[in-house]
């Protein structure tokens, strides 16, 4: 979300952009994972909205079909959290999964390169050269790194760019993907749980236009996954299974099928509130959701924010100043 929403408004803003992604399709936390005819979306569960400029896209994806509310009958299970609300903004899914606001955003950019993994990063005197695992070459005048920071302090490798991103901790979560006979819940959609292993979990028929079947998603909690971080996704299935078998309200069912996926970089610990990083020495933009609190709409203002500080700069560079 943040790349693409940086490069589609550089875009509209008549600069060259060419996006490089190393999955091969758009999503990130927001991807679908399909199985057979289902859907889960196993990374970003929802989003909600209080900027008026992301309030005003979804507004715009709303009328094109890309996104619906989600009415959800939400549960709370354990001691209640201060920062757990069932209740607030009203939330919202994209349809018919998550991933479709990032393919639609990324369907209107003219150079989007999937599969697209960068092995090197080279600086000029005066921008950047990007290599790929497969020996390709792209050379660009600016570069926006929206990966997770460890990766990006990976790829870097640069002491300035260690030391602003020295206090950024990204946590883990496991996922658990799962087919039952049955729903998982009698009278609930969703629960936020505040006890065990688990920290939420979601029926996926109880979204707008997804497939009937009791598809469920399971998040194991950001402490669980941190101490469960290396186990095998075999291992990782059979205690999650057992953790919702004995949740409160859930009924006992038979598994149809059930898979586990590890989100090494699911969210920050401290998320960080500037929206985006600009090292102008560098003619580099650091963003992500990690810089402006961890939600979907924190990765869409990050995008705004890092595209901001580019147009900012190249203002000062023609010798305009903006207002």
């Amino acid at each position: 979300m943040t790349g693409l929403t940086a490069a589609r408004t550089l875009s509209e803003q008549g600069h060259d952009v060419v996006v490089v992604e190393k999955a091969r399709g758009p999503g990130g936390r927001m991807s679908t994972r399909r199985n057979a005819d289902l859907r889960f979306d196993h990374g970003a569960q929802y989003f909600t909205a209080r900027d008026p400029r992301f309030l005003q896209h979804i507004a715009a994806w709303q009328q094109r079909g890309l996104v619906h509310a989600w009415n959800a009958r939400i549960a709370t299970i354990g001691d209640r959290d201060r920062s757990t609300k069932s209740q607030g903004p009203e939330r919202y899914v994209a349809v018919p999964g998550m991933s479709a606001i990032c393919r639609a955003l990324a369907g209107e950019l003219p150079d989007c390169r999937f599969g697209w993994a960068v092995r090197q990063l080279q600086q000029l005197e005066n921008g950047w050269i990007l290599t790929s695992d497969e020996g390709q070459t792209l050379e660009c005048d600016t570069l926006v790194m929206t990966a997770p920071p460890e990766q990006a302090r990976t790829l870097l490798a640069d002491p300035e760019v260690d030391e602003v991103l020295s206090g950024v901790e990204m946590m883990p979560c496991w996922a658990l993907m799962l087919v039952l006979d049955r729903p998982l819940f009698a009278e609930y959609d969703a629960a936020f749980v505040n006890q065990g292993p688990l920290a939420w979990v979601a029926s996926q028929r109880s979204r707008p236009e997804r497939p009937a079947a009791d598809a469920w998603v399971l998040h194991a909690s950001p402490e669980w996954s941190s101490l469960h971080l290396e186990k095998s996704a075999d291992e990782v299935r059979d205690l999650l299974l057992e953790a919702a078998r004995e949740l409160p309200l859930s009924q006992a069912f038979t598994v149809k099928s059930a898979v586990a996926h590890r989100w090494r970089y699911a969210l920050a610990r401290q998320p960080l509130n500037c929206g985006a990083i600009w090292l102008g020495s560098k003619n580099l933009v650091l963003a992500g959701d990690w810089c402006h609190g961890s939600r979907v709409e924190g990765a869409f203002l990050s995008g705004i924010a890092a595209a901001d500080r580019i147009m900012a700069a190249w203002l000062r560079g023609q010798g305009e100043v903006p207002e």
